[in-house]
């Protein structure tokens, strides 16, 4: 059966604690201060101020309410023992603290710790007046009791300053209290690694102030989290103030903001906000008020920046050590108001989000199996959105097998009600021409790349480029990073929250709606309803030849005819994508389509092509046009072109048209069989080149002039296998990021090397390199190196240690015969690849220094033995080797070996 609800295990207590004290003697000073202090940050306390007259006996409700307390602060002075009202609760409170439900601090006001405890001096004379030897001889074990525990003796502890001791008492509490609540909170799945994440920003030991941002979609957590840290740190500061729901009291009437600013003010000033009749008052008031204090605020929910101004203000209203904590759907409202430290919040994990879901869902009568499986599905269907995960387990409490069954069926059509409200928040915020970029990619181009969408939306009329930048910000969507290639994706819930929107827009408004379809259909794929297109055959005696001179996208993948129609004007169209068509003509002469932006004519079966007809083109692809003898580009034409990619043409004739594109910034020529560079470089006047592939061709050198592309971040000259060395003037190439040398014949780097001071990826793979220059190792940013099959390098130099930054290391099918112990300084290395190095016989002793390493290949070396300190790894996943090499008998010995130390180790402790 699956398992109940545990919640009645955890006792809740009436009050947090419980202070025992002489009146006489403390009432109106330390304990006064001590109980504002305590109720001031929110620690529920019982103070007895109706004592009852020497002589009578304590009430049943008073040993309720120390039954009813979780802690214990018993404050010993000369007089508390004279008092048989307060060794009576002494004795009930020693009784209690005997459990492992309750903690008792003593605080030694006036008295001496051993005079307690052996009851000398002052405590001596106050017992002399009780005669009951009986009591006396009870009441005696539990101040010996009391006095052995752990506590505070006021004239010894923060030389004797009573406000600071009373701090010290205030945060000993206040961390207990935490951390039984975070330990009892049975809904925080998840939260420990996400608050010291947090924490991690907050870096509470730095004396400046800061201010950070917890951004992330609705329903995600950020509100649990700021909660959550801020209740485990706030006891650090001086005042505290936690305001939720900030969007919503703001927006709720005109005195709003000003409302939330008078909260701010009397939590953060104790009471001091009632003269504050304005913002800008109350801002004054701020500044002059908080400059003094160390403060922690929690901003909750904030999509504004004019929310921040009002009551968060800037750095220097608030004293060094104060720090700011901000929620956000927004992450453009941070950034406005340059707040430094942002922290994206995680959604769960599927085991978290599974034991979350049991905290809610109290089921009865389901088999085990069953159970899980179903809860399989709704974690499936919350996609780690914890929001989802606790309406679910909340509907889904108490329900039988079938009612759960009947539940998960309904979401198949019927999205959670309170999940799209939460998510549609977002949505009614942004302007209308993001909401219909909204729309698009959540109803249409999920799944699409980055730069196609874009395209499309941009042939559409939108500001795709910000469009989609606001969406993002917004955590309305996200961008994946493949290898080459950036894809649109966005949660499962804000898309349907998307498609919901669009289904109620088409119930509403049927005229609206119809029109809004037509659009699409010109701006999408105007075929895709009327034909199987991009990537399907489409039958010639099925196609209607006639576009709609009003298309502005069009895609067609394997268009099988050899000419567009000819009463298809396309004097709208700004995108054109036909990969793998037929056509070997685009269109007749006398045509110039003045909107067109894209052409895309991968696989095509052109001879040529009149570009002087796209005067304003961006981007045009013509890769693997095997057929493509000439381009037309006459001098001052596609001066906006920045994207050109002329990969495998074979059989082009010329190419120096290219020295004229001034705006050029992408430029790919792989596999045309070119010979030489020259004429290749843009020249002079442009310097917009960011990226340049000439790999696979037939080039023997590079000429100086490379130097000038200062701006250039990608070169890959993969396979130039009569490349023999690089130019000195490639050391210009600062700004230079990614470098492919591999297949080429280069056999050394230029000295200056270390200058192309940005370079994060070097692959040199396959090249006749002998030694690395000594100024490679000053490359701080270098993350790849990948010198795989250099045959020839046999040595790798001692001061390989300095790249600092290296995250991936390939030395496989390399002559060397010893790595340097220098590469364990390398904290961030995560795959060091040296399979097939054969005349490699073992490893530094300290590899288990490097801390981040995941993967070790070892395949085919003539490493025998491994260093014992690689178990100290904690992370390393793999370790690739053969059946057939000698490492394996080492690697189960020193296993075997090391399992026994463990289990040695518990047996005797």
């Amino acid at each position: 059966m699956a398992s109940s609800s545990t919640s009645s295990m955890h006792k809740i207590y009436k009050y947090d604690v419980f202070l025992s004290f002489s009146g006489v003697d403390t009432r109106r000073t330390f304990i006064d201060h001590l109980y504002i202090a305590l109720q001031q940050h929110g620690i529920h306390t019982f103070k007895d101020d109706e004592r009852l007259e020497k002589g009578k006996r304590i009430n049943d409700e008073l040993l309720e309410s120390i039954s009813d307390s979780r802690f214990y602060i018993i404050v010993f002075s000369k007089n508390y023992a004279s008092s048989s009202w307060c060794l009576n609760e002494l004795v009930r409170i020693m009784e209690c603290q005997k459990t492992n439900q309750h903690t008792a601090y003593p605080v030694f006001y006036d008295v001496d710790p051993s005079e307690v405890r052996k009851q000398h001096g002052p405590v001596q004379e106050a017992l002399s007046v009780h005669k009951n030897e009986l009591e006396v001889g009870k009441w005696r074990e539990a101040l010996k009791e009391a006095a052995n525990l752990s506590g505070w003796d006021l004239r010894k502890t923060a030389d004797g300053h009573e406000a600071k001791v009373i701090k010290l008492i205030v945060e000993q509490v206040s961390l207990e209290l935490r951390s039984i609540n975070m330990n009892t909170d049975e809904n925080l799945i998840g939260m420990e690694q996400r608050m010291q994440d947090l924490e991690s920003y907050l870096e509470m030991g730095l004396d400046d102030v800061r201010m950070i941002g917890i951004k992330g979609m609705g329903g995600s957590g950020k509100t649990t989290l700021a909660r959550a840290i801020f209740d485990r740190v706030s006891i650090k500061f001086e005042a505290k103030s936690f305001v939720e729901n900030v969007r919503e009291v703001s927006k709720a009437s005109s005195s709003g903001l000003l409302a939330l600013q008078r909260q701010v003010l009397s939590d953060l000033l104790h009471g001091l906000s009632d003269n504050v009749n304005s913002v800008h008052d109350g801002k004054n008031l701020m500044k002059r008020k908080l400059s003094s204090t160390k403060v922690l605020v929690v901003l909750d929910d904030v999509d504004h920046i004019s929310q921040l101004e009002v009551l968060a203000g800037y750095p220097n209203w608030f004293k060094n050590g104060s720090r700011i904590i901000i929620t956000t759907r927004d992450e453009q409202v941070l950034i406005a108001h340059r707040v430094e430290w942002i922290r994206n919040i995680n959604l769960l994990t599927d085991e978290e989000a599974f034991c979350l879901l049991e905290r809610y869902a109290f089921v009865r009568d389901i088999a085990d199996q069953e159970y899980e499986m179903m809860c399989r599905k709704v974690v499936q269907y919350a996609a780690g959105l914890p929001l989802t995960i606790k309406v679910l387990g909340s509907f889904l409490c108490g329900k039988d097998e079938g009612e759960w069954k009947d539940a998960l069926e309904r979401l198949k059509t019927i999205p959670l009600k309170e999940t799209l409200e939460k998510l549609e928040l977002s949505y009614i915020d942004l302007e209308d021409d993001y909401k219909e970029i909204f729309l698009d990619v959540a109803c249409f181009l999920k799944g699409w790349g980055k730069d196609e969408a874009i395209k499309l939306l941009e042939s559409c009329g939108f500001h795709a480029k910000n469009g989609l930048r606001v969406l993002q910000q917004k955590s309305l969507i996200i961008t994946i990073n493949n290898v080459h290639k950036e894809f649109l994706d966005m949660h499962d819930h804000i898309e349907e929250m998307g498609k919901n929107i669009y289904a109620v827009f088409t119930k509403m408004s049927p005229t609206a709606i119809a029109d809004y379809g037509s659009r699409r259909k010109l701006k999408m794929y105007w075929l895709k309803t009327r034909y199987s297109i991009d990537g399907d055959f489409v039958k010639i005696d099925e196609v209607s030849q006639y576009f709609p001179n009003a298309l502005r996208y069009l895609k067609w993948n394997r268009y099988p005819h050899w000419c567009l129609p000819k009463t298809f004007k396309a004097n709208n169209l700004v995108a054109l994508q036909m990969s793998m068509s037929g056509i070997k003509q685009l269109w007749e002469e006398g045509k110039v389509l003045k909107k067109l932006k894209s052409l895309e004519l991968c696989n095509s079966k052109l001879r040529t092509l009149d570009l002087k007809v796209t005067p304003n083109l961006l981007w045009l692809d013509l890769r693997r046009s095997y057929n493509l003898v000439e381009l037309q580009v006459p001098v001052g034409c596609l001066k906006k072109l920045v994207y050109l990619n002329l990969d495998h043409c074979k059989i082009l004739k010329s190419i120096s048209f290219i020295q004229h594109l001034e705006s050029l910034e992408v430029l790919s020529l792989s596999d045309m069989h070119l010979r030489e560079f020259i004429g290749i470089i843009p020249g002079r006047s442009n310097n917009s080149l960011l990226e340049l592939n000439i790999s696979y061709n037939d080039i023997e050198e590079l000429p100086e002039s490379i130097g000038s592309l200062r701006k250039l971040v990608s070169l890959d000259l993969t396979s130039c296998k009569k490349l023999k060395c690089l130019p000195e003037s490639f050391c210009c190439l600062r700004r230079l990021r990614t470098l492919f040398l591999e297949g080429t014949d280069i056999e050394e780097l230029p000295d200056g090397f270390g200058l192309v001071e940005c370079l994060e990826v070097l692959n040199l793979s396959y090249t006749n390199v002998k030694h690395l220059p000594d100024s490679i190792f000053t490359l701080k940013h270098l993350k790849t190196l990948l010198l795989r099959g250099c045959g020839h390098l046999e040595k790798l130099s001692k001061d390989l240690g300095q790249l600092e930054a290296l995250e991936e290391l390939d030395l496989s099918c390399c002559k060397i015969r010893g790595i340097p112990s220098s590469i364990c300084m390398l904290k961030h290395l995560n795959l060091l690849d040296l399979k097939y190095c054969d005349q490699l016989k073992t490893l530094p002793v300290q590899l288990g220094d490097l801390e981040s390493l995941e993967e070790l290949n070892v395949t085919g070396t003539g490493i025998s033995h491994l260093p014992q300190s690689i178990f100290l790894l904690k992370g390393l996943e793999i370790i690739g080797f053969e059946p057939s090499d000698p490492i394996l008998d080492d690697l189960i010995h020193q296993y075997s070996t090391n399992m026994r130390n463990i289990t040695h180790s518990g047996e005797n402790h």
